[in-house]
């Protein structure tokens, strides 16, 4: 059921951005936390109090759609979720002009492989340990690689003034690029291509209804109904409100246990409704 959900989302995306070949792509996950009895396991398994989603989205005329999402499980690596996502984005039809992605992503085999694309990735600080202004040529040092497996890019750190607790502290971050452009350049497109991917995450948990289920099936279909629920409210925002899309999946979900999923009725259900919408 999720397989053919996404495929709608897709359906979705691609509408709206017919015609667009060349996008700017960034690639984020979220955690979910379970709320419910506590159930043994890491939070990326099929047992835990949480689990992670990544996406991949492209923000198009101001709107930020979902190309492409997975579900992490136990055992997948960050290199194997940015090719999963980048796989299908590509298979889509789309050329990557600019490919920008979280800290949380930053190794060394990551690095290796989006070296291909133009990319910004945010660095986590502690991981280089320079505490000044740099812009320059920086080689990862991972103890777990061979010298001849490191990679080079060009490193970017810079400092903001933050008020904590009433008092001003200097805090330093970091991206990593392959951009010949000019510093400021380089920071204010990660955040133009970055932005949207957080806001669109907030909205979709909005459509995320509460659940206690310990079916790992279910927790994944009802935030891929929120996937689908969110970009059927980006096209649609102005002929549908927030409240009308979130009684659709709490219908849904209504006829829906923990137990017992009909993946026909809830296809055949969601099927009609996206198509009306979308004739509309």
């Amino acid at each position: 059921v999720a397989e053919k959900l996404l495929e709608k989302v897709k359906q979705i995306s691609l509408e709206a951005l017919k015609g667009v070949k060349e996008i700017e792509l960034s690639i984020d996950w979220t955690t979910i936390t379970w709320y419910g009895k506590p159930v043994q396991g890491l939070g990326s398994s099929e047992k835990g109090y949480s689990w992670n989603y990544a996406t991949a989205t492209t923000n198009y005329e101001k709107n930020t759609y979902i190309l492409a999402y997975v579900s992490q499980i136990n055992g997948m690596t960050k290199d194997e979720i940015v090719k999963f996502l980048i796989e299908q984005v590509v298979a889509m039809g789309f050329k990557i002009k600019l490919l920008t992605l979280d800290a949380g992503f930053y190794t060394v085999e990551v690095l290796r492989f989006i070296s291909q694309f133009n990319y910004i990735i945010a660095v986590p600080v502690g991981d280089v340990k320079i505490y000044n202004e740099y812009d320059g040529e920086y080689t990862t040092n991972s103890k777990r690689k061979e010298e001849d497996e490191q990679v080079k890019f060009r490193l970017i750190v810079y400092s903001k003034e933050i008020v904590r607790r009433k008092k001003k502290k200097v805090v330093y971050f970091a991206r990593a690029t392959n951009l010949n452009l000019k510093k400021e350049q380089v920071l204010k497109l990660y955040n133009k291509v970055r932005t949207p991917i957080e806001t669109s995450y907030r909205n979709i948990k909005a459509f995320i209804p509460f659940t206690s289920s310990t079916k790992y099936i279910f927790r994944t279909l009802i935030f891929t109904l929120a996937i689908l629920m969110y970009s059927l409210y980006t096209i649609l925002k102005k002929q549908v409100n927030l409240r009308t899309l979130k009684k659709i999946i709490t219908k849904i979900l209504e006829n829906m246990t923990t137990k017992e999923i009909y993946p026909n009725k809830v296809m055949k259900t969601l099927t009609n409704t996206i198509d009306l919408f979308l004739r509309g």
